[in-house]
């Protein structure tokens, strides 16, 4: 293809592309200007709470497990006195 045909349509390829990522719907994150776009999900209070639920057993596991390691180093401690 001639450059002259081939380098403007891919400029306006480039910029068709960049104005559409400026309003097509952007998954997860923050609402995209109206019309496009709907409420986050994870700004539903069923998500918020659903995540904090996930969040104290992930906290509540690692706890457990640095418990663990310290019985461990405790036990290991102990048999070389």
């Amino acid at each position: 293809m001639l450059d002259r045909l081939y380098l403007p349509l891919l400029a306006l390829t480039a910029v068709a592309v960049v104005g559409l990522g400026l309003v097509w719907p952007q998954g997860l994150g923050d609402r995209s200007p109206a019309p496009f776009g709907h409420e986050p999900i994870q700004r539903t209070p069923e998500m918020q709470a659903r995540m904090q639920r996930q969040h104290e057993a992930s906290m509540r596991r690692a706890e457990q497990a640095r418990a663990a390691l310290r019985n461990i180093q405790n036990q290991a401690v102990d048999v070389t006195r």
